[in-house]
């Protein structure tokens, strides 16, 4: 598509910006009934915004456009290019989602002044940050993402732990765009030319390149949730509302990850092997340490969180194996391993916010979020409970869903692992292979205790015995994205084939068409002998062979009807405490890698033979990244700055004495430099 034609796609995408500006500024200006105006004018400006997005995907659109503002001798830059165009779609379809659900939101108690004019400007924000084109306006999008949904953590700021997320979320942002200044101030170099199109014509030493990446990994790293950089994300998302928490962690972390691709595939040229590295090597220990405080967890927002930790390794573990298959010449391999990152991009953003969303339902139905006190709601809130499963296949990848395309496809690229002529990249490729598969079985085993405590058993608790199915609107984003999730599983063909132009341009050569397996929807990955994947044959044996297996238990089974009294465990009692509960479902995964990864120990506190007292167990775990890399810089800055603050209280003849003392040293300095 040429500039002329695609120009009018890029002022979609601009114009859906300012319709997300308009809806920010009236709800913040009016307040009252203009808030309610903010969700159907989301939704007016993601539908645009998506629809330009997927014409200049499909077109392969490249539109520029330069303002007279910014800095001054760069000026403002904007540009619509596949890559933008492809996360912008990933961004506007859960702005439309998360919409969606906010019209179901009760405009006289579910609406607030803190959290609808910022969700609006937290839109606004994401697509600015994908047609930046120079670090002044990529870096202010950015600030401006970040601002926006920090007011959103706080906005119920009347909580605590509401407070403590927004502050920690605060300092790691705040870090993380420090980083990204220095990033661009490398990528920039000596000529200081700060538009994006100048850094690709630039050429940096290996220092440089090295200083990039790990200001790269520190900055956007941060943002999307990589380990040990994932501090503030399961503090965050659990404390915004729940379509909030769907845009966080389903769509911004891939805002995150888009400006790693940006910098590292784009700016930086191309690649060396050992780029591919600190992304397989925290990919890896992201995708298992998130699984495992998941799986952990007793909060159903914060297990969901956890888990957003887990996919952004899965991502990271892709890009680091296209990395390295293109710097050794393995285009094929590298194409499968760059759409396994970006087909997880998408997928993750729709079952994710799928599960968001079905979380906000139980959380508006229940009021509660904690697994101890819910149980049953499949009878409660059947619809959520379905859609909720089909979130929780995606995501465990089980096929025919979406979920199991891209894993499969990052399987397959780890399959081609021998052919790396580096050793340690060929050392690498198995063991993150297993800490994949690890993972893959943590996930399964994750969503199994999530559902099976939410929906299924007997309600643990009033709430939960008496909660109230979602509105029409919340159940329609759901089951928007359910849909999506489906289609994604099923016809993912056509997914690749929107992203082809991605592969030719990042990894050297496109993946293998639409029909050249054994039927149309056939996906291939390296050769068809080996590796072809067909979701729709796969569905019809799954639907077939539980149909027959149905009917032939049916027929075969005795017709009369037999009753006895349901296993009971050993405790004849019916209450509903006397079945599993989250913690036992993750107690001997907690036994396995508790004590070695998180310091995990046991009390048991039993009463001594007539006393009344009820038996206790108590349960400690010792969170080391936070511990080691967070809890203690703090407090040794915190320990300084008390110490520091002595400063204010000296009497005159000490300052005098101090001023002396800080002349001598910098005399001395003066003498020894020169």
């Amino acid at each position: 598509m040429s500039p002329e034609m695609a120009t009018p796609l890029l002022a979609a995408i601009i114009g859906a910006i300012a319709i997300y500006g308009l809806a920010a500024l009236l709800a913040g200006a009016i307040g009252g009934r203009a808030l309610a105006l903010v969700y159907p004018t989301a939704i007016a400006g993601a539908a645009l915004a998506a629809g330009g997005d997927l014409a200049a995907l499909v077109g392969q659109s490249d539109a520029m456009l330069q303002l007279p503002m910014g800095l001054p001798a760069t000026g403002l830059h904007l540009r619509l290019d596949g890559l933008s165009a492809f996360f912008g779609l990933i961004v506007n379809v859960g702005v439309l989602a998360a919409a969606i659900y906010g019209l179901g939101l009760d405009r006289e108690h579910g609406l607030n002044p803190r959290v609808e004019p910022f969700f609006a400007l937290f839109a606004a924000a994401m697509n600015l940050v994908l047609i930046a084109a120079d670090a002044f306006s990529f870096l202010f999008s950015w600030e401006l993402m970040s601002l926006a949904s920090w007011a959103l953590v706080v906005a119920r700021h009347d909580d605590a732990d509401n407070r403590h997320a927004g502050h920690v979320y605060l300092v790691m942002a705040a870090m993380g765009t420090t980083a990204l200044l220095f990033v661009f101030g490398g990528l920039a170099g000596i000529a200081g030319n700060y538009s994006f199109a100048a850094m690709r014509e630039a050429h940096p030493s290996v220092t440089v390149v090295a200083l990039v990446l790990t200001g790269t990994i520190v900055g956007a790293g941060s943002k999307a949730g990589l380990v040990p950089l994932h501090a503030w994300l399961p503090l965050a998302h659990p404390a915004a509302p729940s379509h909030v928490s769907a845009l966080m962690s389903g769509v911004m972390t891939k805002v995150a990850i888009y400006g790693m691709i940006r910098i590292v595939f784009d700016l930086l040229g191309a690649p060396s092997w050992w780029w591919s590295l600190p992304f397989l090597l925290l990919g890896a220990a992201s995708a298992v340490m998130g699984l495992l405080y998941a799986v952990l967890d007793r909060d159903l927002k914060r297990m969901l969180a956890y888990s957003t930790v887990e996919n952004v390794g899965i991502i990271s573990v892709g890009l680091g194996l296209a990395l390295a298959f293109k710097s050794s010449g393995l285009d094929a391999a590298a194409a499968v391993a760059t759409s396994a990152a970006l087909l997880h991009s998408l997928n993750h953003s729709w079952f994710k916010s799928l599960l968001f969303l079905g979380a906000g339902a139980v959380l508006h139905g229940t009021g509660r979020r904690d697994f101890d006190g819910l149980g049953g709601l499949i009878h409660r809130l059947p619809v959520t409970a379905a859609l909720w499963l089909v979130g929780v296949m995606s995501i465990a990848a089980l096929p025919p869903f979406n979920g199991f395309v891209s894993e499969w496809l990052l399987f397959q690229a780890v399959l081609a692992g021998p052919q790396f002529p580096y050793p340690i990249l060929r050392f690498l490729s198995p063991a993150v292979g297993a800490m994949l598969a690890l993972a893959a079985a943590l996930a399964a085993a994750c969503f199994v205790r999530a559902y099976g405590t939410v929906f299924l058993g007997r309600p643990r608790s009033p709430a939960a015995a008496v909660a109230r199915e979602a509105n029409r609107p919340q159940l329609a984003a759901m089951g928007l994205l359910a849909v999506l999730c489906l289609f994604g599983g099923l016809f993912s063909v056509f997914t690749i084939a929107l992203i082809q132009p991605l592969l030719v341009q990042y990894a050297g050569m496109p993946m293998a068409s639409a029909g050249a397996g054994p039927t149309f929807f056939s996906l291939v990955a390296i050769s068809a002998a080996r590796s072809t994947y067909d979701a729709p044959i796969i569905a019809l044996f799954l639907i077939v062979s539980g149909t027959v297996t149905t009917m032939a238990v049916h027929r075969l089974a005795a017709r009369r009807t037999r009753r006895s009294a349901a296993w009971d465990c050993g405790f004849p009692d019916a209450s509903p405490a006397t079945q599993y509960t989250a913690s036992s479902f993750a107690q001997p995964l907690r036994r396995v890698y508790g004590t070695a990864m998180f310091g995990s120990s046991e009390r048991v506190d039993m009463p001594e033979p007539g006393d009344l007292r009820p038996a206790r167990l108590d349960v400690r775990f010792v969170d080391y990244v936070w511990q080691g890399l967070h809890a203690a810089p703090a407090g040794m800055v915190l320990s300084l700055s008390e110490w520091l603050n002595r400063l204010q209280f000296l009497s005159i003849r000490r300052y005098l004495m101090l001023m002396f003392s800080a002349l001598i040293v910098l005399l001395l300095i003066a003498a020894v430099w020169f």
